[in-house]
């Protein structure tokens, strides 16, 4: 899946869009989400930056629905615990032979959580699928964050990629010499696959140091970055977009649902 965020940062229909721009847009609008009093705002930002994510970036829908899937699940799982464990208000529903209710306030703070989580979720799978890693590591040293810091989150970035290429290189190995036939092969085969994981993701961390000082690496990573100006009507509509998310969160803050 990461390999395919990255690929898909990479050939989007708005990978020529200012990624300092996208990033704004994207940031802002995980902000208002998460400081919204209603879900009318999050829901806005979720469906203007689905659309922006299917229309203009032509992200395939089936994926992307598999993306989002994963962060409305767990929201899911939280909010049947937020649902019951809320009170005030009217009872909506009570669970028979059981301390257990739903009521007003409960469904209402539910609901505001599901569409926090979704607009913002929306907003974040905007920035991942539309900007690549190496132009945001390259707007965080233009902002002075601390080299250090940038430093770290791209080796931890490529280790990642490591990570993952190594696990499924031991998984295939594995299933070819049916390793996962049965229950207690599985679990036997699935313990070999972490020690093996870390002895060579060590290793492969040990070789890149190597690399790094055989090219006289002096303690700075450094970022391939390309300018890409703002244009003006892109600016002038990703702050109108911003200001309308705004004056509906500013209106709808006092309205509830239930």
């Amino acid at each position: 899946m990461y390999e395919v965020l990255e690929d898909f940062a990479q050939t989007n229909n708005l990978r020529e869009t200012s990624p300092a721009l996208k990033l704004f847009i994207g940031t802002a609008s995980i902000l208002l989400c998460v400081s919204s009093h209603a879900p009318f705002a999050p829901l806005l930002v979720a469906a203007s930056m689905s659309t922006a994510v299917l229309a203009l970036a032509k992200i395939p829908a089936r994926f992307y629905a598999k993306l989002l899937l994963v962060p409305v699940s767990f929201a899911a799982m939280s909010i049947v615990v937020v649902l019951f464990i809320t009170g005030g208000g009217a009872v909506l529903l009570e669970v028979p032979d059981l301390p257990l209710a739903i009521t007003a306030g409960g469904a209402n703070l539910a609901l505001l959580l599901l569409a926090r989580v979704f607009g913002g979720m929306c907003s974040l799978y905007f920035i991942a699928l539309t900007t690549p890693m190496t132009e945001i590591f390259d707007i965080l040293r233009k902002l002075r964050v601390p080299a250090v810091l940038i430093d770290l989150a791209m080796l931890t970035y490529r280790f990642i990629f490591i990570l993952i290429e190594e696990a499924g290189q031991i998984y295939r190995s594995q299933v070819m010499r049916l390793g996962y036939g049965r229950f207690r092969e599985s679990v036997r085969s699935f313990g070999m696959l972490g020690g093996a994981l870390f002895i060579r993701t060590w290793e492969s961390g040990e070789a890149l140091v190597l690399a790094m000082d055989a090219r006289c690496y002096d303690g700075r990573l450094g970022i391939a970055g390309e300018t890409r100006q703002i244009s003006a009507p892109a600016l002038a509509g990703g702050l109108l977009y911003l200001s309308a998310v705004f004056a509906v969160s500013l209106s709808t803050g006092g309205l509830v649902i239930v």
